[in-house]
């Protein structure tokens, strides 16, 4: 799954107020060309935008914001194939092996990234990246760890991703840049999609 990861290079963070704008960004981006999704648990009824996504065999849909063992399980019978923490975790990688789940857990520190992958983790994402130097901090993260694979998030856009990518990063979460609810919600299909075929442009050129 890392390496599918790696070929897309870009994944989705969706964090909406509602299951129907989460529904929503999901049909717009996969009109742009994307093919995996994180659907936070922070979504009301997040679990019902999983299984919606979950139900296209084409797509590959993940979990984030997963605060505990209950929380992955669940997430995982709704059709989870990966799971995120923003902290480090431990308990979501039980529940995540058994059903041959990929676990990526945040941290921000080298301290912390040896903790996550002491505790399991297949990815380790770096949240928030922009405010801990960005690409820089990923260049520095990887020259003493060269065999952790890193998702940098929180401040990713189509501008700099690619920066991020050649400092280090196997992959990149992109949220608010490309899940704009305000876009979303003023109906500016346009907009959304544009914002991901710029990523996209970017990233696979």
């Amino acid at each position: 799954m890392i390496e599918t990861f790696r070929a897309a290079r870009i994944v989705p963070v969706v964090r909406t107020s509602t299951a129907a704008r989460a529904a929503t960004a999901v049909e717009w981006l996969k009109g742009a060309g994307i093919t995996i999704f994180e659907i936070t648990l922070t979504i009301p009824d997040a679990l019902s935008v999983i299984r919606d996504v979950a139900s296209d065999p084409a797509l590959l849909v993940g979990v984030g914001t997963v605060p505990d063992a209950a929380a992955a399980e669940a997430s995982i019978k709704a059709g989870a194939k990966f799971v995120v923490s923003p902290w480090v975790e431990p308990a979501l990688v039980a529940p995540s092996r058994a059903a041959n789940a990929c676990v990526m857990m945040g941290a921000f520190t080298p301290t912390e990234v040896r903790a996550a992958r002491a505790a399991g983790a297949d990815v380790v994402k770096i949240f928030p990246a922009s405010s801990a130097g960005g690409p820089a901090h990923i260049k520095a993260l990887k020259s003493v760890f060269p065999d952790v694979t890193f998702c940098p998030t929180g401040g990713v856009d189509a501008r700099n991703a690619g920066d991020y990518i050649a400092a280090g990063a196997a992959f990149v979460g992109i949220g608010g840049k490309l899940v704009d609810e305000g876009a979303i919600a003023a109906n500016n299909r346009a907009a959304v999609e544009a914002a991901a075929r710029e990523a996209l442009g970017i990233l696979q050129a």
